[in-house]
This record gives structure tokens, sequence and C-alpha cells, in this order.
């Protein structure tokens, strides 16, 4: 039969290039030994070695006497308690007593401070007083404020912008309602059938020039300030 003249190189290179996974069927791997099992707790982590005391016989010590010790005998003191207790009292401030309420004639009593009665909310020496916190916000708006019209009105100065003055805007105005007068007497003449197209284009030219006139004017009265360009 025929037999390749390849067939070594082949074998060879196939026994170089095996592995475990290449394998038919399940790896060839050791088998863990059946001693080796999972015990109880041998995960769990384990606490190091407790020290033992070097001297075992030693005990701590004790915040009260033993019952060995002997108290100290013999102490006496001079001291006159109740003349002591007497003047103490006698030069002693009164004490106050505590406002309390009744809800009825023969009803309960409560103390005044903890029902709410007693308006010491409004006695407080910074009660209505703004604090600080809000007046430091009023400062900070009014200094972005002013630093925002400085920006503003340097912005306008290094564009060559010129703020129009209360007599020039009236002026202004007045002009602009003249033209709309003028533009809407013009309109009121046109026949009233467009029979041709150059009526039409000029009832249509008309209301465009109105139309942009009542703009100009409704934004003039709207803005007290206006800047203009110094062309």
């Amino acid at each position: 039969r025929y037999i390749s003249i390849y067939r070594p190189s082949v074998k060879c290179e196939a026994e170089k290039n095996k592995a475990q996974w290449k394998t038919m069927g399940p790896a060839k791997v050791a088998v863990p030994s059946p001693k080796n099992f999972l015990q109880k707790h041998s995960k769990e982590p384990k606490l190091p070695a407790r020290k033992k005391e070097q001297d075992p016989k030693k005990l701590p010590e004790l915040s009260v006497p033993r019952r060995t010790d002997c108290p100290v005998m013999g102490i006496q003191s001079k001291k006159n308690f109740i003349n002591t207790n007497a003047v103490a009292v006698i030069t002693g401030l009164p004490k106050k007593p505590q406002p309390i309420y009744v809800d009825r004639r023969q009803g309960d009593k409560y103390l005044l401070e903890t029902s709410g009665l007693l308006p010491k909310y409004i006695k407080k020496k910074d009660y209505g007083v703004i604090p600080k916190y809000v007046t430091r916000r009023n400062e900070e708006r009014e200094r972005a404020q002013k630093e925002y019209e400085a920006s503003i009105l340097e912005n306008l100065r290094k564009k060559a912008m010129k703020r129009l003055t209360d007599e020039e805007r009236k002026t202004l105005l007045q002009g602009l309602k003249k033209n709309w007068e003028e533009v809407y007497h013009e309109f009121q003449g046109l026949p009233v059938e467009m029979d041709t197209i150059p009526k039409k284009i000029n009832k249509e030219k008309l209301e465009i020039q109105m139309k942009q006139l009542e703009h100009d004017i409704d934004v003039i009265e709207k803005h007290k300030v206006i800047y203009i360009a110094n062309d």
C-alpha cells in the first residue's frame, strides 16, 4: 500500500504541539489525595495565640479595699457642721421657684419653660437680626453687580459705543412715529381694488415699512437705555 514520505515529520510535529487541552477525553492531571479533605472552620481567620502573663500569681489592682485592709482609725475633725450649714443657708441666695402653669383651677401643674407658652425666643439678643451669611451674600451680590456693570461699560468703551440721552431718544421716537404716520397716510391712499402687479408690490412695500417702524418704536419704548455705535 502507499505510505507517505512525510509521515514521520507529521507525527513528530503532532507530538511536539500536543497539550492537555488538545487531548481527547479528560486531561490527565494529578488526583487530590482523599486525606486532604475540607474540614470544618478551616477557612476561618485564626486569632494569634494569647500571650501568657509573666507572673501568673500577680493579681490585678482593685479599686476597692481588700478584705484584709484595715481602715484608718483615730482621725477626728473639729469642724462644726451644724454651724457651717446654718451660715451657708443664711448667707446663700434664696432658690427661685420654677414658673409653672395649670390647665384649669384644680388642674395639674406643668413647667412653663417647656410648655411653649413662654415667648423666650423673641427675647433673644439676635432675634430679628439679619444672619451674617445673608449679609455676606447680599454684599457679594452687590459687588458682582458692580463688577458686571463695570465690565459692560468697559466693553462698550472698547467697542466705541455711545449711549443715547433722553432727549435724543425722545427725538428718535418722535421721528419714527412721524415716518409711520406718513407711510400710513400713503397706505390709506391706495386704491381698494388691486388689479395690477405694481399696485400689489407697492402695497406689500408699504406694509413691510409699517411693520418695521412699529417694531422699532416698540423696541425704543421698551428699553430706556440705548447704545449705538460711533460710526
